[in-house]
């Protein structure tokens, strides 16, 4: 990612003078490809990191993995998520597991902090021990697991990038974004599984034709619908109280599915009519170079996105401000001292 390509995302000011700024870049596609707003570069090439999990998910639901397990629509949207670890997560988790015969000593994403603060003062209180399934990715490692008892392939493997779960999904992500394989850059994720760089307008252009797939093959579009119902139906189990992600999909009622990833990555999909009739699915995809290690750009930026796209009501801003796009940045007596607020305008490419 060249630097200079990058423009100011998201400022911070104290008084009346810029302290610091975010960069990074834009893009938005409709399903056919065509790049309908930008901002820095479109074609920046970075990993999606967590923004990859509705793609990672996708074969084991084309190939009717939710109907040999009799997954739930909830199940399916935790599959696809970065969850808080609560305990109706983690209890979701069990219950995925139980029905596909994935045991929890199987995952290997590894262990870490539940991001949800209740959960964890009440797991020490509890005395309760982290494992697996508390980590935001069990979800998507129990459904890589699954496909693998599904098709009767080895699991203590499932994570090589040569197994055929990964080779599935790596098949499947470069067909939907329209990059060919030996263009996908492939690394590990911070839960050990492989992830993918592309350029962030084919990401776009990925999540528009995860909203809007009536060209996809009749089995993958009916896959993809399974999957964006779920998480749209299910929020919570995306994300988690509190979450971005969740709370998007939560105001605005089935019309967008949104996934964000780590090192300040963001996805959303917008679904055909949702800004207005007849209006076509739009996929967004946008990159925080700085990695936004405090998350404070990230959610505004989408917000702001969405607002020079009229794609929210003002009841529905009103209900997202706690997120942005403009916040008052206090000190630690509560003095306003500057505000946080967007630096960007996109550029529009009007239908020819």
């Amino acid at each position: 990612m060249s630097k200079t390509d990058q423009l100011p995302l998201y400022e911070l000011t104290r008084g009346e003078f810029v302290e610091s700024i975010h960069y990074g870049s834009i893009a938005i596609s409709d399903n056919q490809g065509r790049l309908v707003a930008w901002y820095g570069d479109p074609h920046t090439f970075t990993f999606l990191r967590s923004s990859a999990k509705p793609f990672q998910a996708l074969p084991f639901i084309e190939e009717n993995g939710q109907g040999f397990f009799n997954l739930s629509a909830s199940e399916i949207a935790l599959i696809c998520a970065s969850h808080s670890g609560t305990d109706k997560h983690a209890a979701t988790i069990q219950t995925i597991q139980d029905k596909t015969g994935v045991i929890e000593t199987e995952l290997m994403c590894g262990v870490h902090p539940v991001f949800d603060v209740s959960t964890a003062e009440a797991m020490l209180k509890r005395g309760d021990e982290l494992t697996p399934n508390r980590h935001n990715c069990s979800g998507k490692h129990t459904g890589m697991l699954a496909f693998a008892h599904m098709r009767n392939w080895s699991t203590s493997d499932y994570l090589d990038p040569n197994h055929p779960v990964q080779e599935r999904i790596l098949t499947t992500f470069s067909e939907m974004s329209g990059v060919p394989i030996d263009q996908v850059a492939v690394g590990i994720d911070g839960c050990s599984a492989p992830n993918f760089a592309i350029p962030l307008h084919n990401a776009a252009l990925a999540y528009a034709r995860l909203c809007d797939p009536q060209e996809l093959s009749e089995n993958r579009a009916n896959a993809c619908r399974t999957i964006t119902t779920s998480m749209t139906n299910h929020p919570f189990m995306v994300g988690g109280p509190g979450r971005f992600d969740t709370r998007l999909m939560e105001v605005t009622d089935g019309r967008m599915v949104s996934k964000g990833g780590a090192e300040g990555y963001q996805a959303i999909g917008i679904l055909p009519n949702a800004l207005e009739p007849g209006s076509p699915a739009l996929g967004i995809a946008f990159k925080v170079s700085d990695g936004d290690l405090r998350n404070r750009a990230r959610p505004a930026v989408a917000l702001e996105i969405l607002r020079q796209l009229n794609a929210l009501s003002s009841a529905e801003e009103k209900e997202l401000t706690e997120f942005g796009p403009s916040l008052p940045l206090k000190n630690w007596q509560e003095i306003e001292i500057g505000r946080a607020r967007p630096a960007f305008n996109l550029n529009l490419i009007s239908p020819s």
